[in-house]
């Protein structure tokens, strides 16, 4: 039989392979979610944990110390579920004490000539909520933020009787809320004191005397954890959408510090690190260095974010921030939201309901508020129209309900056809 061929995914001055090129002994300890799990991108070292049989290195490590038949979902509950419960096992085998264990030890070992870049991903706080029993204990019984659900939300409150452990939505029982409120929180409390573990550790070995040694700490999304009758992520609101973004800049910079309230995302991370690293940044590359938002220099206004198709094709979207206000156009529907996150962070009040709706609130009506909906849709019309990706003709939003491919202007580049 002819042996199929494998054609990996092109990736183009990744951040890893920038940096290796410059000089950097490049390391990445924990969750990828890269394909293939084991190209290294440019790393030189990466040591996954992807759940998946041969490509999970804390799976081999956890079946050899606590034997061939333990799991990390032993106990349940599922990757991409809203069920939580205590850690089954020793809370040293925990594959967040893991990652942190297996990032030292790569440090360690790593090229002493050579300036280094460590990635250390930590899977949770994504479910599954399965922080240790101790960080369980922190919350459970602790009265916690209450659920919120928008004027808005009605349609999300379905049927929950026979729910499935994955459902993307639907009304909890405020048992079932409690539970994996606390799983959240606890694993996130359980990083923090990981962190703390491994700040220490660098001290103690002498690599935070380096004034130069830049820390960013990051999230790939949040969880809606029933708010708006809504769970999992890949939503624009805040639950899903807002991450934390911190630096410890090298002291040699001489910058202010504090909160900065800038709108950034994950694509400002790579120029970041090489502005302070005094690498170039390739062309092509979308996002800025927020040390020019740090030093006071003209920032920008908004920033767009994107969502193909994921549990259904309604809830496929773009939405559009400068932190004050948000707005989403629903790409398969047409639906619009505005919110005013100054005086309505929680997103209650959905400014661009058609007065029409049931769920209209009065606001809704004053044609100022509307010409803040026409505002953000002619931004998001240029923007999308300027991408030539189907979504935007220049003159109004077009609505599309089939999925649509991550390369699309490189197809179009390539004078090739968008695909669906």
């Amino acid at each position: 039989m002819p042996i199929a061929k494998f054609h990996p995914p092109r990736a183009r001055n990744t951040l890893a392979q920038v940096l290796a090129d410059a000089g950097y002994h490049c390391i990445n300890v924990g969750w990828r979610n890269l394909h293939p799990a084991r190209k290294l991108y440019g790393f030189h070292t990466v040591i996954p944990h992807e759940l998946r049989e041969g490509d999970d290195d804390y799976m081999e490590w956890l079946r050899a110390q606590a034997g061939p038949s333990a799991d990390e979902r032993g106990h349940g509950v599922d990757a991409n579920g809203w069920l939580a419960r205590p850690w089954h096992l020793e809370e040293w085998l925990h594959p967040t004490v893991w990652t942190t264990e297996a990032t030292l030890e790569q440090i360690a070992k790593r090229d002493p000539t050579r300036p280094v870049f460590v990635w250390c991903s930590h899977l949770r706080p994504h479910s599954p909520y399965d922080p240790p029993q101790f960080f369980w204990d922190m919350y459970i019984d602790r009265q916690l933020p209450p659920v919120v659900v928008g004027d808005w939300a009605r349609k999300h409150d379905v049927p929950t009787r026979g729910l499935a452990r994955t459902a993307r939505r639907g009304r909890l029982s405020a048992e079932r809320y409690q539970r994996m409120r606390a799983g959240y929180m606890g694993s996130c409390t359980h990083i923090d004191y990981e962190l703390g573990r491994l700040m220490e550790q660098l001290e103690r070995r002498k690599l935070l005397a380096d004034r130069e040694l830049l820390i960013i700490y990051v999230s790939d999304h949040g969880d809606m954890l029933g708010d708006h009758y809504l769970l999992r992520k890949t939503y624009a609101y805040e639950g899903s959408a807002r991450i934390p973004f911190l630096i410890k800049y090298p002291a040699s910079l001489d910058l202010p510090s504090g909160t900065f309230d800038h709108v950034v995302g994950l694509q400002d991370v790579m120029p970041t690190i090489l502005e302070i690293a005094g690498v170039d940044i390739p062309s092509g590359v979308r996002g800025r260095s927020v040390l020019a938002a740090i030093r006071g220099e003209q920032w920008r206004e908004f920033i767009h974010g994107e969502h193909s198709p994921c549990y259904t094709v309604e809830n496929a979207m773009h939405y559009l921030t400068d932190g004050r206000e948000k707005y989403i156009w629903f790409s398969a529907t047409g639906e619009e939201q505005l919110f005013d996150l100054v005086s309505d962070r929680r997103e209650l009040h959905n400014l661009a309901a058609d007065p029409g709706q049931q769920e209209r609130v009065e606001t809704a009506a004053d044609p100022g508020q509307q010409e803040r909906v026409e505002m953000w849709r002619q931004r998001l019309i240029k923007l999308l129209a300027e991408r030539g990706d189907g979504f935007s003709d220049g003159k109004r939003l077009l609505p599309r309900e089939g999925y649509w491919s991550p390369v699309v202007e490189e197809n179009l580049a390539a004078g090739g056809k968008v695909k669906e």
